[in-house]
Formats: C-alpha cells, sequence, structure tokens
C-alpha cells in the first residue's frame, strides 16, 4: 500500500444521498463536501460519485472542475466505503476491506458494494481483504510499516473470534506491511471505535504526527504516545513523534457531541496538504505551520468543513485516493 504523499492518478469523493442519516443538515453537509472537491480539485482530478438520480445536484454545486460519477452511495466516507489501493507484481489493485457499517451500526446498503461497483467501472483487479476493516482505519509509512486500532479491527462487530495475530498476518497480506504498530484504541468511543486516522499519521518514514486533545480528552493520546515510545517501525527506526494540538473550544463556537475539531484528518494531494480550518485563528495557523514544516514544498490550504465534523469525520474520511499506475 502506497503511502498517501506519492503521486495520485485521482482522488475519490461521495455526495451524501438523501439516504444518509443527516436530516436537515444534509444541505450544509452537501456544501462541505462541495467546498472541499473543488480545493482538491486545484491539485489533481476529483470524481465525485453521487447516485444516478442525484449527479444532477452534485455537478451543479461542484461545479466543472470536478467529474460527477453516477455511482449509488448512501454516505460521503469514501475512505471507509471505497476500495484501498495496493501496487502488486501485476500492477494496480483495489483491496475490498468488505465495509460492514462500522460493525453494524449503520445500515449502508449502496457503500457496501461502492468499492467493487468502483473496480469495475475503471477496470482495476479487485482483491477481497482476508477480515472486515476500513480504509480510515489503515495507515501505512509506505516503507512496511502500518499503523491500526486494536478497537477498529479486534472486534467482534467486523471479525468475531478472530486473534489480533490472525488479524495482522490478514493485514500484512493484504497490504504489502512487514510490521504492524497496534494501539489500543477505545471500542464504542466514536461510531468507527477510533479509526486511527484520527489519532495518528505517518507525514514520513520514521515520523509520526500525533492528535493531542485537551486534557479532558486525552485517553488514546496517552495510549498512543505510550506505544510510539516504546516501539520500532518495519525498518528499525524509533519514530519521531510530533505533537499537533486542537483548536481552542471556547474559539470555535458550539458544536455537537460527536463534532471532531482536530487537524488530524487531513488530507495529502497533488501538491499540497488540504487540512481542517475551525475558525481558530492562532489554532489554524499554528497547524497549518506544523504541516508545512512535515510536508516541504507543499501547499497547505485550510478548508472549513464544520458540517462534515459534527458527524464525526473530516477531511482524509471523505477522501480515498487512486495512486498513479
Amino acid at each position: 500500500m502506497p503511502a498517501e504523499e506519492t503521486p495520485h492518478e485521482r482522488t475519490f469523493m461521495g455526495w451524501p444521498s438523501r439516504y444518509a442519516p443527516w436530516g436537515r443538515d444534509l444541505p450544509s453537509v452537501r456544501g462541505d463536501i462541495a467546498g472541499l472537491a473543488r480545493a482538491i480539485a486545484r491539485f489533481e482530478p476529483v470524481v465525485l460519485l453521487a447516485r444516478p438520480d442525484e449527479a444532477d445536484d452534485a455537478r451543479r454545486a461542484c461545479g466543472g472542475a470536478v467529474e460527477v460519477l453516477p455511482v449509488p452511495v448512501d454516505d460521503l466516507w469514501l475512505r471507509d466505503t471505497g476500495p484501498t489501493f495496493v501496487r502488486t507484481e501485476s500492477g494496480l489493485a483495489g483491496v475490498d476491506t468488505r465495509f460492514n457499517g462500522w460493525g453494524g451500526k449503520q445500515r449502508h446498503p449502496a457503500d457496501g458494494k461502492v468499492a467493487r461497483r468502483l473496480l469495475e467501472h475503471y477496470g482495476i483487479p479487485r482483491i477481497p481483504a482476508p477480515l472486515v476493516t476500513e480504509g480510515g482505519a489503515l495507515e501505512v509509512d509506505g516503507d512496511g510499516t502500518l499503523l491500526a486500532t486494536e478497537s477498529s479491527i479486534v472486534n467482534d462487530n467486523r471479525n468475531p473470534g478472530r486473534s489480533r495475530a490472525e488479524l495482522e498476518s490478514g493485514l500484512k497480506a493484504a497490504f504489502g506491511a512487514r510490521k504492524v504498530i497496534w494501539f489500543p484504541g477505545v471500542r464504542g468511543a466514536d461510531i468507527t471505535d477510533s479509526h486511527v486516522d484520527g489519532l495518528v499519521r505517518c507525514t514520513s518514514p520514521g515520523t509520526m504526527l500525533l492528535d493531542r486533545p485537551g486534557p479532558a480528552d486525552s485517553e488514546q493520546y496517552h495510549q498512543a504516545r505510550a506505544v510510539l515510545t516504546s516501539t520500532t517501525d518495519a525498518a528499525g527506526r524509533e519514530p519521531e513523534i510530533v505533537d499537533l494540538p486542537r483548536p481552542d473550544p471556547g474559539a470555535i463556537g458550539r458544536h455537537g457531541e460527536d463534532f471532531f475539531g482536530s487537524y488530524i484528518n487531513y488530507y495529502v494531494a497533488g501538491g499540497a496538504v488540504i487540512a481542517p480550518a475551525f475558525g481558530d485563528r492562532a489554532a489554524d495557523d499554528r497547524a497549518a505551520g506544523i504541516l508545512r514544516e512535515l510536508y516541504p514544498g507543499r501547499e497547505v490550504v485550510g478548508v472549513r468543513i464544520d458540517h462534515i465534523a459534527e458527524g464525526g469525520g473530516g477531511i482524509h474520511c471523505a477522501t480515498q485516493q487512486q495512486p498513479r499506475r
């Protein structure tokens, strides 16, 4: 599985349908998705999946810079529902991670078929994953190291009765990893059971960027830091750990209990890092500065995603890259 910063053929996104659980917030969420798609399209092609009867709405919202592909989808979380791409001896392939609604927490009949339909459309071989997981549960450095949380994979709601050792073998086989670094995570902390892309990211081989929340929400942070300070990656390097602070809750207004106010769920696209912005000017600038240092030569683009974040996700959750062949 290539690192995210390798060149992309395109970015896939999804147009949340009227069947998605957004209720009256759906128009605002769609506005966030359209703005995000246009921001990424400045740097690389974007293909937005939309239900055939909603494709015209998506085209009007996104404009001509974004290609809209009529494919049935339920919601916007393409990181989890789309294929996760890998390079094999025969070329590019897509791993279908067998999305099951994050352990059956929501029904997603169309999203469960997105990976297969997308791969068929582009003529890319499909590899059924030997376990149930999601793209947001996987983070790689491109040099043999894969990061994952036990809470979202070693969990009976995805992989009943299977041990961590068995699932680790499946991850290595499917994604080409030589070493898996496990974080405990927290089951039930959110709908994903604590995906790793909301906790820690590999910015380059040997460097890990760690989400640093406030004192009231620091359990996973301390767990993850303890793991990283006591392990090495696939190449035997002791990870360099960089903290990424969150915005001040008092400076970004009132939000719901599921609001994901973190910068860690950014996306690396073309010559850019597309990062969340929350309206805390000092914190937005500080996060952009950290990302600029870790991704030299790339433009850091802040995008407001307040309505997507109310659903517990972020920019990374809403995107999935296809590497160049």
